[in-house]
């Protein structure tokens, strides 16, 4: 629409039309050097007001996590977290290099190879040996069993001198061509295992000697344990694995479950012992956990509940 205008020196009037704008490029329009206006907004203003709310939804959402968090407890447990409710069985010794990983080879007369297993494993137990590597220095461990539970966030001492030959004073036997592979249960925060403590109710699939050690306890409280077996992968494997021994037991004791995140807490561990192994070939071995609410599943990709490796022993270089 046109505006009037009055000439100042005759104070005539007159119409005309407003003048268009000049075209702004968009270097202009993000910042007008003419009126110091950033994006059409004052700059000292307009960054003000960005940083102080932009810093006030920060502090708000810090505080809200912080608030949910817990140096102590994971938020999200079990069912609901990303680890779920079935613990992985895992085992040592693990060689250096991830692409060597599930094959433990060694020659029996060579002192280096030997030495170097038995190093992999005196790594492993380190924190079991020297307690005070721990951060709380192993003050908050006390020797349990099935009639005395740790108390007040204490927890069990595992003790490394009831594995038999697979300790470190003996080289976990590897110099005897009966080398000793530690397993141990992955740690969930707050699972309790339900145990296959009925003799009369046992899985069909079972060995049979688990089945005949779990009707030989003597108390419910002994069989509450998560058993452990392990056995070839083929029936090739079988013939050659040879007797298997197991330390202290065949199974992990209740009293170590449930796993709280309780200071200087170390993971229960159970030894098997392949006493005579085939010579100058591989022996493929799977070792399965038992316990009602262990998913198993065997094979070397999906498996759960269970875990795999090999064992190659030369006689000679």
């Amino acid at each position: 629409m046109p505006e009037k205008v009055v000439d100042k020196v005759d104070f005539r009037q007159a119409f005309e039309f407003p003048k268009k704008p000049e075209p702004k490029n968009l270097k202009q329009w993000f910042y007008d050097t003419r009126t110091n206006e950033y994006m059409g907004r004052y700059l000292f203003l307009f960054y003000g007001v960005y940083f102080i709310v932009l810093g006030a939804l920060t502090t708000a959402c810090f505080q809200s996590l912080f608030m949910v968090l817990s140096d102590d407890a994971p938020y999200f447990q079990l069912s609901e977290s990303l680890i779920g409710t079935n613990p992985g069985l895992g085992y040592r010794p693990l060689p250096e290099e991830p692409e060597d990983s599930g094959f433990i080879h060694y020659v029996a007369s060579n002192k280096t190879e030997i030495d170097y297993w038995v190093g992999r494993l005196n790594h492993f137990t380190e924190p079991y040996r020297n307690t005070s590597l721990l951060p709380g220095g192993g003050r908050n461990h006390v020797q349990c069993d099935f009639n005395q539970r740790p108390k007040n966030r204490n927890v069990c001492a595992v003790d490394l001198s009831k594995l038999g030959p697979c300790t470190a004073e003996n080289g976990y036997s590897y110099h005897e061509s009966s080398p000793c592979i530690l397993i141990k249960l992955n740690r969930i925060y707050g699972w309790v295992p339900e145990y296959y403590d009925d003799p009369e109710n046992l899985p069909e699939n079972m060995p049979q000697e688990l089945k005949e050690y779990i009707g030989n306890r003597t108390t419910d409280m002994e069989r509450k344990q998560i058993w452990i077996t392990c056995n070839g992968v083929n029936p090739a494997d079988n013939e050659a694995i040879g007797p298997i021994s197991y330390y202290p037991s065949f199974g992990i004791p209740s009293y170590y479950f449930p796993f709280t995140n309780q200071p200087d807490y170390l993971s229960p561990l159970l030894a098997v012992q392949f006493q005579r192994p085939a010579l100058q070939r591989s022996i493929y071995v799977e070792c399965r956990a038992w316990a009602k609410n262990i998913r198993y599943r065997g094979g070397s990709r999906d498996r759960q509940g269970s875990t795999q490796f090999s064992i190659l022993i030369d006689y000679f270089q």
